[in-house]
C-alpha cells in the first residue's frame, strides 16, 4: 500500500507547488490513496504514490483511488481533477479547479463523498486519450477538497484538499526513457554559521523525474567521515529542464575540504557523482566545484581495454588463419 498522500493547500492562493501545505485543523487528517499501479511499473516506487503512465493516442486507463477522514469530524469532501505544471524545479498545482488538456480527459466515478471519523471511500478515476491527441507529458493533480467557512469575523473562505499527481506521457511507439546528469556542487554558509550544498541537476530524459537521495562525506580533516544526509524532497523536474537539489547539512560542519559523494534517485533512475568541496567561512560567498575526474578515468580506462581486447583478438584471428593459407599454397 501506497503512504497516504498529504498534499494540503489553501485557497485564494497563487500556483504553487503540489505538496506544499497551509495550516488548519484538516491539516494531516484527510488522506486520499492510490490502491494500484500497473504491473509493469509495481518495482516503481513513483508509480505507487502517483498515477504514472505512457499511454498511445485513443488509450483509455482507470486507477481506484480511496479517501479517507482520520480526524473526528465529518467532512463532506469534494472530487475533482485540476491542472499542473512542473516548471522552476518544482511540481506546481493551478488555483482551483483550473483545467488543461490532460484535465478535460480525466472522469472520476463520483463528485463528492461524505466521510464520517474514521471512514473511508474508493473512487474510480478514468483517463481518455483522444485520437488526435499529440505527444508530450502532461500534468494534473487528483483532488479530494474540504471547503471551510471563515473564522474569527473574517471573510475569506478556506479551502484545504489533498491531492495525486498524474504524469501522463502522449505517444505513440515505446515510452521515452528517463535519464538526468548531475553538474556542479556549490557549498555555503550562511551568516549563522549554517553549512548549505546545492548540485546541479539536468534532465536528460523524456519523463518528468521526482529527485531524492543522500549525500555522504569522506576524506575531511582528520580524516572524519559525515552523513549520510538527505536531499530535501521537493525538486521536480519535466523533460529538458534544469535544477538543482539541496542537502539538508548540520550547523556546524567544518569547512573541509571534503569528498562529497551524491546519489540521486527517481523511481527506478539512479546516478552518482562525486566532488571535492570546500564550505567558506561564515557570510563569505559560495564556491562552486566541478566533478571529480573518476567517472572519467574509469570511461577511458575501459576504453582502452577494449581497444586492447580487440586488437588481442585480431592477432589471434590472424594467427589462426595462417596455417591454413600455407595449406592451400602448399
Amino acid at each position: 500500500m501506497a503512504a497516504l498522500a498529504a498534499l494540503l493547500a489553501a485557497t485564494p492562493a497563487a500556483p504553487a507547488p503540489a505538496g506544499a501545505a497551509a495550516p488548519g485543523p484538516e491539516r494531516d487528517r484527510l488522506g486520499i490513496q492510490l490502491l494500484e499501479a500497473p504491473v509493469d511499473r509495481r518495482a516503481d516506487p513513483r508509480a505507487h504514490t502517483y498515477i504514472i503512465d505512457h499511454l498511445a493516442p485513443g488509450s483509455t486507463i482507470s486507477r481506484q483511488l480511496k479517501v479517507v477522514n482520520r480526524s473526528d469530524s465529518r467532512y463532506r469532501l469534494e472530487l475533482y481533477p485540476a491542472s499542473a505544471t512542473v516548471d522552476g524545479g518544482q511540481f506546481r498545482f493551478g488555483e482551483g479547479r483550473h483545467a488543461n488538456e490532460l484535465v478535460s480527459w480525466t472522469s472520476l466515478d463520483r463528485s463528492t463523498v461524505a466521510l464520517g471519523p474514521g471512514e473511508e471511500s474508493e473512487l474510480t478515476a478514468t483517463i481518455r486519450v483522444p485520437e488526435k491527441a499529440s505527444a508530450g507529458e502532461r500534468y494534473a493533480v487528483i483532488w479530494a477538497a474540504v471547503t471551510s467557512g471563515p473564522k474569527d469575523g473574517g471573510n475569506v473562505t478556506q479551502v484545504h484538499r489533498v491531492g495525486i499527481r498524474v504524469y501522463l506521457a502522449i505517444g505513440a511507439g515505446g515510452e521515452p526513457p528517463s535519464s538526468f546528469a548531475i553538474g556542479d556542487f556549490t557549498a555555503g554558509r550562511t551568516v549563522e554559521g549554517q553549512a548549505t550544498l546545492a548540485v546541479a541537476v539536468r534532465n536528460t530524459g523524456g519523463r518528468a523525474l521526482d529527485l531524492t537521495g543522500a549525500l555522504s562525506l569522506a576524506e575531511g580533516p582528520a580524516g572524519v567521515r559525515a552523513g549520510p544526509f538527505e536531499v530535501v524532497d521537493g525538486t521536480t523536474l519535466g523533460p529538458a529542464q534544469s535544477g538543482s537539489v539541496t542537502v539538508a547539512l548540520p550547523p556546524k560542519l567544518p569547512n573541509g575540504p571534503w569528498r562529497a559523494d551524491l546519489t540521486l534517485t527517481s523511481g527506478l533512475v539512479k546516478e552518482t557523482a562525486s566532488a571535492t568541496i570546500t564550505f567558506p567561512d561564515p557570510g563569505e560567498p559560495a564556491s562552486t566545484f566541478g566533478l571529480d575526474d573518476l567517472s572519467m578515468i574509469v570511461g577511458g580506462s575501459l576504453a582502452v581495454g577494449l581497444l586492447l581486447l580487440a586488437g588481442l583478438l585480431v592477432v589471434a584471428r590472424r594467427r589462426r588463419q595462417t596455417p591454413l593459407r600455407a595449406a592451400r599454397l602448399g
